[in-house]
């Protein structure tokens, strides 16, 4: 199951996102900024965004327990964010990763191409990638993908 954060959400929250203070977390949940994936009622991972300029998607943080790593729960919720943000009017979604870790390829597989990058000292490079939305039958056919799998059929687990 997908769904926005609720303030019950916060306490498992904080205990795994260390990289928002606990006031912008309790701030990014009340704006509804943050979506939470449940299995069987068993917390997977979450993903948080905010905007970009004030006015582009920009997700912050895709997460995920690491028993549900590598089985295409990533690819499900940002799916549902995507659509979530199309739904909003927007057309365009940004992310960002550093260039040592592997989430880059995450990205790329699922249709997010660079757009930039920003190096601060003592860092590795940051890579900015961006992501036209498309209407989302069209993406579903697209890419080949079930319904049920990206998330748009809500009613299981």
């Amino acid at each position: 199951m997908i769904r926005y954060a609720v303030e019950n959400d916060f306490a498992l929250l904080r205990e795994f996102d260390h990289h928002i203070s606990e006031a912008e977390l309790k701030n990014s949940i009340r704006a509804n900024r943050v979506l939470v994936m449940y299995h069987n009622a068993v917390f997977m991972g979450w993903l948080r965004f905010n905007l970009f300029w004030d006015s582009i998607p920009f997700m912050n943080m895709l997460y995920f327990l690491e028993a549900y790593r590598g089985k295409g729960y990533g690819r499900r919720l940002t799916a549902f964010w995507e659509k979530e943000m199309y739904d909003s009017g927007f057309r365009m979604v940004l992310t960002s990763t550093l260039s040592n870790e592997q989430a880059q390829f995450f990205y790329r597989k699922n249709g997010y191409t660079d757009c930039g990058s920003l190096l601060l000292p003592e860092e590795p490079l940051e890579i900015i990638l961006r992501k036209d939305l498309i209407p989302f039958p069209e993406a579903i056919a697209a890419r080949h993908i079930p319904e049920t799998f990206m998330g748009y059929n809500n009613k299981e687990n």
